[in-house]
């Protein structure tokens, strides 16, 4: 045998290729890539992971809740915020609400502020020591920042499903 390509050819260890369009082997990647995302969106999904237990593992946040269980206080999801030296209490969390449920978040603040809850643009002024209360009916589903704008302190999230 003279010469490396006639026992290459002959070599029992090559495959014979075969001729495949390149869009066939892009729809079969993106294919797998699916089936892949898929497969992690059920595992994700039966573990309990979600965005509402990203609070268990993040520091700084507690399981300490602002508010009471939805229907014990006449259907009202309420939180009850203190700001004080700078510091937020209860450690900020979650204020859970259904669409169509009433909401009352009160804070009281040591410093003049103003409270805003993002997407729904409810603002209030805050004095010193006197509690403030925001009420609004949750239209709008998703999770939306409860803030103070001048210290830039973030209160608490409110969760609408």
């Amino acid at each position: 045998m003279s010469g490396g390509a006639r026992a290459e050819e002959a070599s029992p260890h090559r495959r014979a290729r075969t001729a495949r369009p390149s869009w066939l082997a892009g729809m079969v990647w993106r294919a797998g890539m699916v089936w892949l995302a898929g497969v992690a969106w059920l595992a994700g999904t039966v573990a309990g992971c979600g965005p509402l237990s990203e609070t268990h593992r993040e520091p700084g946040n507690s399981h300490e809740v602002a508010t009471a269980p939805p229907g014990s206080t006449g259907g009202e999801a309420r939180a009850e915020i203190t700001v004080r030296a700078g510091r937020v209490s209860p450690p900020p969390g979650w204020v859970e609400a259904r669409r169509g449920q009433r909401i009352a978040i009160t804070v009281t603040s040591d410093v003049p502020d103003e409270l805003h809850v993002h997407g729904y643009d409810r603002t209030a002024e805050l004095r010193p020591g006197e509690p403030v209360t925001v009420r609004f009916r949750a239209d709008l589903t998703g999770v939306f920042e409860v803030e103070t704008h001048r210290s830039g302190l973030v209160l608490t999230q409110l969760a609408v499903r």
